[in-house]
């Protein structure tokens, strides 16, 4: 099983997170975890982001990547913050190749037959789908993954506990991505664990 697959399978749900408070950050990663979401992706859309994956990374049994993360120079700051995992929200050669002459574990994200070809030419079998419910939904991804019998995928954007289900009783897909399990403002680590733990109870396909 490939790096990115081991991390992909490790819960169904994947909590896509905007840290804007480092102080935010522990306590964050704390009820996720005891809530049974141990990958944590900190997107890289707030000035407090790097930092916060350090942070992060200090809680047992977290496993902590970076998203959003868009070129060369955000893939080293994030694997310099001590990220494990990194997530783009497209895929170009240079970032492409970037990740992986890095060796990270790396989930760029595709919506379409030829983002798909341009990571297979990179030797990446494991994709975001993204945006998901706006790129054509589930059936779109069926029809997207069926060429491709060796990509797995994890949809995120616009996906909800509600609809997660649906995503996860494809074969094809390993994970979803969501940020419902971590709502924003100040956390309440109470309700976040709660919401980790249903999400982490979601059956897998």
């Amino acid at each position: 099983m490939k790096p990115i697959e081991a991390i992909m399978r490790t819960a169904p749900v994947i909590p896509v997170l905007v840290i804007d408070d480092v102080a935010h950050a522990l306590p964050v990663a704390r009820a996720l975890v005891a809530g049974g979401l141990r990958v944590l992706e900190v997107t890289l859309r707030t000035p407090a982001a790097l930092e916060a994956i350090t942070a992060m990374k200090s809680v047992e049994g977290a496993i902590v990547g970076a998203g959003t993360v868009t070129n060369p120079d955000e893939l080293k700051a994030a694997i310099d913050a001590g990220a494990e995992f990194i997530v783009s929200p497209g895929l170009t050669d240079r970032l492409g190749q970037a990740a992986v002459d890095a060796g990270i574990p790396f989930l760029p994200g595709t919506a379409c037959a030829a983002d798909i070809m341009r990571g297979l030419d990179l030797g990446l079998t494991h994709f975001k789908f993204f945006p998901a419910s706006t790129s054509g939904g589930l059936p779109a991804l069926k029809a997207l993954a069926a060429p491709f019998y060796q990509a797995r995928f994890c949809p995120t954007g616009g996906i909800s506990a509600a609809t997660a289900p649906e995503w996860l009783a494809f074969d094809r897909v390993l994970c979803v991505g969501g940020s419902w399990v971590v709502p924003k403002g100040a956390p309440d680590e109470a309700e976040i664990e709660r919401l980790a733990h249903e999400a982490s109870a979601l059956a897998k396909g």
